[in-house]
């Protein structure tokens, strides 16, 4: 019994380093589609539909944050028929596309309905059983060799990039005026 129980502990350890790593693309995702929703919600139509949306009741909520992953499925699905057919890249850059414009809604709807669906009992209870579940497993993740190593070339990295001073006329000089730029830009807007 206990060898079998060590086989299939290492036989799944792979498939939960590969979920924790899925879940942590699906943060950064959700991160990025929240900040990205936030600059869109200024928009004056935008913003009454958001303020529509909060005044939903439980269910009409529920059914609202899961549209997003019920219209998208045909998409998906008509994007690996294009991958099938010998449109690889036009295949995974709809995938990725509505993998974001997914994140980006979902995440959105999410803070706009999250106060009404904690009032569902069995939605409560399964969020707080699925982020338990994925605190163990990023844990896991975490805990990894190769998860320390790449924090500590990580962290290294950010520390050449801030330490390291690049001779005036250098393309690295150049190109850090070049980001200085856009990012000033950038915050301007």
């Amino acid at each position: 019994m206990r060898i079998l129980h060590r086989l299939q502990r290492w036989l799944l350890a792979p498939l939960v380093y590969l979920a924790a790593l899925l879940l942590l693309l699906e943060d950064w995702l959700w991160n990025i589609g929240a900040r990205l929703m936030n600059r869109l919600a200024q928009w004056p139509p935008l913003h009454r539909l958001e303020a529509w949306i909060c005044r939903l009741g439980p269910y009409a909520a529920l059914v609202l944050f899961v549209l997003p992953a019920t219209l998208l499925f045909p998409v998906k699905l008509l994007a690996l028929w294009a991958m099938a057919n010998g449109y690889p890249l036009t295949g995974l850059s709809v995938i990725v596309l509505a993998k974001l414009g997914g994140a980006a809604a979902v995440a959105r709807l999410y803070l706009l309905t999250r106060p009404v669906l904690m009032s569902i009992v069995w939605f409560a209870a399964l969020l707080g059983w699925f982020l338990a579940l994925k605190e163990r497993w990023i844990e896991k993740l975490r805990a990894t060799r190769v998860w320390r190593k790449a924090e500590a070339l990580r962290a290294a990295v950010r520390h050449w990039r801030l330490h390291a001073v690049p001779r005036p006329g250098s393309w690295l000089a150049r190109f850090r005026r070049l980001l200085k730029r856009f990012r000033s830009r950038w915050r301007t807007r």
